[in-house]
């Protein structure tokens, strides 16, 4: 593709001209198609303004027939790429093709764990913003080539499933007809927790059923696994409603039973930061840590820290990327498993941490007050989703308004989570979520639809590529960034980049669409700008799949 050789023929320009290996090309925004930092490294070696080392970089590659019709420039410390119209028209027309922005097949294995709540309950909304940021960086890598394998790791050895299978022998409480499996699991965790509270003595028997599934107590071992296996059936379903979708659940008890837990506490003894006294803890003073890094407890039962190594050193042997995404309040924990996992010389994880979503307050509260499902958020967006529709499309047959419904609401949820950077906190609010004005989900669903449209009353058209006009080379220029925003997305892990291209490329085809006429030009300018809206409507499609959300062709 005449992108991606752009794309790499510059990388390689960049080298030879620089002798750096690592010039990671991004988008340029309005200043250019291509931008590269690598005066600012430069800068370190050479003692000199990164200002200066763009410049010179510049005036060497400004005079490389290679680059053709691409303008090469410093804007002060970025060497900016800015591609001509011959480019800009084979651009446009690579982005009519079917998987465009799918980058060259890569070698090196990649493992994206994501969600991976406790299976003690439903997923609940604080859980969804995990789902939505793994699940759109798990598209991306695939999208960029990338051999990936999703995984969700169930916790299937900690108190919380205790207290669950305890729940399930004593409590004698029956599964209601209808009632989904992880929200009937959370009934028998609350009232034991309930029966706990009014009888401490429990507590002993709690623990007993740890020490039996750390020895591999076949019965025990087996309860709970039927208490995870039928709320993971559960979780499942959410996942799929949200689009989201796992390769592989792992089950934590599995590196107790095969003995990898065991073999971590042996090769954590021999380290001279590792303490043995009631407990099994490393000293990780030196790596800026104060607290114990426990991971025995007194009684001998391993605890979810030692299972965790024992996962993350599997998945470094037979994965050569590893990338988790966890709650901002994991950093404490995923900050020492990195620290130890160094230690023990084995393959530390990427971690995108996350701030949590949640709702305004006194929406959508459950009579218990603490959390909200995410079915029952789900649920309720589909039916605000379902009343928009009916509005705007009230002579739809009403199986054909849930069904966009379905999809509005999932664009909805998915969209507003995902177009926030992570390290940022973000509130859900329904209503700005399914504006369809608002620069939402829905509102870009509703370019792809607008352009779908055009293409239909349009007909049979020749092709043509020539652009202009301001409207027509702005839209142009973006749709050719849509592989090098892959690229980004997958080597900063930052998915919101691929939320706000395909927001920007939604505000520039409808200003495209209300400045140029389509349908009423002629000759080759109403070709060129049928070709351009085709190449809208097929990249809106590429990205809007990446994102997760259904590229609706009626709204």
């Amino acid at each position: 593709m005449m992108y991606q050789e752009k794309y790499r023929q510059i990388e390689r320009m960049l080298r030879a001209c620089t002798g750096e290996e690592d010039v990671l090309l991004t988008t340029g925004g309005d200043h250019a198609d291509l931008a590269s930092t690598i005066a600012f490294k430069r800068a370190k070696v050479e003692k000199q303004a990164p200002q200066k080392i763009a410049a010179d970089i510049a005036e060497k590659l400004s005079g490389n027939p290679e680059l053709g019709d691409i303008r090469v420039e410093a804007t002060g410390p970025y060497v900016n790429f800015r591609f001509g119209p011959s480019l800009l028209g084979e651009a446009v027309r690579e982005a009519t093709e079917p998987g465009y922005g799918a980058l060259t097949r890569r070698s090196g294995r990649v493992v994206l764990e994501h969600t991976s709540a406790n299976p003690n309950g439903p997923l609940h909304v604080g859980h969804i913003r995990n789902t939505v940021i793994g699940d759109t960086l798990a598209r991306a890598f695939r999208k960029a080539g990338h051999p990936l394998e999703v995984q969700y790791y169930l916790n299937d050895m900690g108190r919380q499933i205790a207290i669950v299978s305890w729940g399930f022998e004593h409590l004698g409480i029956d599964r209601a007809e209808g009632e989904k499996e992880d929200h009937y699991i959370a009934r028998v965790y609350v009232a034991a927790n309930r029966a706990i509270e009014k009888d401490p003595a429990i507590t002993e028997e709690i623990d007993r059923l740890m020490q039996k599934v750390e020895r591999g107590d076949a019965q025990t071992v087996k309860k709970f696994r039927t208490a995870v296996s039928l709320c993971a059936e559960g979780i499942r379903a959410t996942l799929a409603a949200l689009n989201a979708h796992h390769d592989r659940f792992v089950w934590e008890s599995d590196f107790v039973r095969i003995g990898d837990v065991d073999r971590i506490f042996e090769r954590v003894r021999r380290m001279p930061q590792a303490h043995e006294d009631e407990t099994l803890w490393v000293d990780l003073t030196e790596q800026g840590f104060e607290k114990k890094y426990i991971l025995r407890r007194s009684d001998g039962t391993s605890v979810y820290s030692t299972r965790d190594l024992a996962y993350h050193t599997w998945k470094g042997r037979n994965y050569d990327r590893l990338i988790d995404v966890l709650g901002a309040d994991h950093k404490l924990i995923g900050a020492q498993l990195r620290a130890t996992l160094e230690l023990l010389g084995e393959k530390p994880p990427e971690i995108v941490f996350f701030e949590f979503v949640s709702l305004p307050e006194g929406s959508m509260s459950t009579r218990a007050g603490k959390f909200v499902s995410a079915d029952a958020l789900i649920e309720e967006v589909t039916a605000k989703a379902f009343e928009e529709v009916t509005v705007r499309r009230p002579e739809l047959p009403e199986e054909e308004r849930c069904a966009i419904a379905k999809s509005v609401a999932v664009a909805a949820v998915r969209y507003d989570i995902v177009k926030v950077s992570p390290e940022k906190s973000t509130v859900f609010n329904w209503k700005e979520a399914l504006d369809f004005e608002r620069q939402s989900g829905p509102y870009i669903q509703y370019a792809h639809a607008r352009a779908c449209s055009i293409l239909e009353k349009a007909g049979e058209f020749e092709r043509a590529y020539h652009y202009e006009t301001d409207h027509e080379v702005a839209l142009a220029r973006h749709l050719a960034r849509f592989p090098a925003v892959i690229e980004q997305t997958v080597e900063e892990l930052r998915p919101h980049l691929l939320a706000a291209y395909a927001r920007e490329l939604a505000d520039l085809f409808n200003a495209f669409y209300h400045y140029d006429p389509v349908l009423k030009s002629e000759g080759e300018t109403r070709s060129s700008r049928l070709a351009l809206v085709d190449a809208v409507r097929n990249t809106l499609q590429e990205s809007l799949g990446t994102l997760g959300i259904d590229a609706l062709r009626s709204m």
